[in-house]
């Protein structure tokens, strides 16, 4: 449906992406993950046509957007995008959705059922006369997204589609876009600096970082088989360890780091230097070796840092490794564990993934 070919885009002498090559898939909703200023914004404008490559190409279909305004007219037509900040119009609800029927001269009464149908899909019956201006921050997007939806796109563009909300308002937007992708199979396009939200929603995810693609790939390969330490660190894989295959009988490998050995499954041999990445949602804590446990690994330490968060907490182990796991506040209570509590960190050789070093 959407292909970039390495594309980059300045504006003046500042370089904002640099070499941008993926494709979208018709139906499917591709997120872009990444902080903020990474260039998500500038790829969903490029997308809709607002701004043009200043070298490689972004097609549609096939065909190169390079084309006469009046074929760029068109492109636009089969597009729609909310902004972070949706501009709430002066006027009602009614007059708000209907803006871009109206562009296109679209009759009254077309009209009317359209709207009505469009605030109908994000849960909004009946609010055609109120004032837009009055409405909620989580009313003001679903308004936002009724005007994108009133035309009915086949490219929907959503930049950070609930930066602003409430969890109770980003829940519902979330499901709403859920709901549009399997009605009407509308290909969504959408950026968010939430990992958590890109892992809900995306058939496939693009980490933007350094202006460019780090990785893309689906919610196991991004969060569970990250390419490089710049990718694992930006969704969350805090166990990173640099290390070389000292054996490897069958695909099960013993690796090196540092003096400390751990046992992951890989196919590299012997000699090979790699970087091992664990989630810490894969880490248990035990209070003394299991020796009927099916986890391989088990490394000796003691507690040297505790973070609550929410119903989990964060905690790390140093030991030969530092060790990072994220547990559930009632296991920590019900080991015990306190800063300095003595632990062995458990954890499957199959949690490890494992990429090989260049030289």
């Amino acid at each position: 449906m959407i292909e970039f070919v390495h594309v980059d885009k300045r504006f003046g002498e500042k370089v904002v992406l640099k070499d941008l090559t993926f494709r979208i898939e018709k139906g499917e909703i591709f997120t872009f993950i990444g902080p903020s200023g990474t260039g998500k914004t500038t790829i969903l404008r490029l997308i809709d046509l607002l701004e043009n490559p200043s070298s490689g190409s972004v097609l549609i279909e096939g065909n190169d957007t390079k084309v006469s305004e009046g074929e760029r007219v068109a492109l636009r037509r089969r597009m729609s995008v909310v902004f972070q900040k949706p501009a709430a119009l002066r006027g009602s609800v009614y007059e708000n959705v209907a803006l871009g029927l109206k562009f296109r001269g679209t009759p009254a009464d077309e009209m009317r059922v359209r709207v009505t149908e469009a605030l109908g899909l994000v849960g909004l019956d009946g609010y055609e006369e109120r004032k837009a201006t009055t409405l909620s921050g989580g009313e003001l997007q679903r308004v936002a997204i009724a005007r994108a939806l009133v035309s009915r796109p086949e490219i929907l563009l959503l930049d950070e589609p609930t930066a602003n909300l409430d969890p109770a308002s980003t829940e519902r937007i979330e499901n709403l876009i859920s709901s549009i992708n399997e009605r009407f199979g509308t290909t969504i396009v959408l950026s968010t600096h939430d990992m958590i939200q890109g892992q809900r929603l995306a058939t496939r995810i693009a980490v933007i970082l350094n202006r460019t693609i780090g990785q893309v790939g689906d919610s196991h390969q991004i969060f569970y088989q990250p390419k490089s330490k710049e990718v694992a660190r930006m969704v969350g894989v805090e166990n990173i360890f640099d290390g070389v295959i000292a054996e490897n009988r069958g695909g099960l490998a013993t690796i090196d780091i540092g003096g400390t050995s751990i046992v992951a499954t890989c196919p590299y041999i012997e000699g090979t230097l790699v970087t091992a990445y664990m989630r810490p949602e894969d880490v248990v804590f035990l209070l003394e070796k299991d020796g009927k446990s099916t986890a391989r690994n088990e490394i000796e330490g003691a507690i040297s840092r505790v973070t609550p968060m929410g119903p989990s907490v964060k905690v790390r182990m140093d030991g030969g490794i530092r060790v990072v796991a994220v547990i559930t506040r009632r296991s920590y209570d019900e080991l015990g564990l306190s800063p300095g509590s003595h632990v062995y960190a458990s954890f499957k050789a199959s949690a490890i993934h494992v990429v090989k070093n260049e030289p």
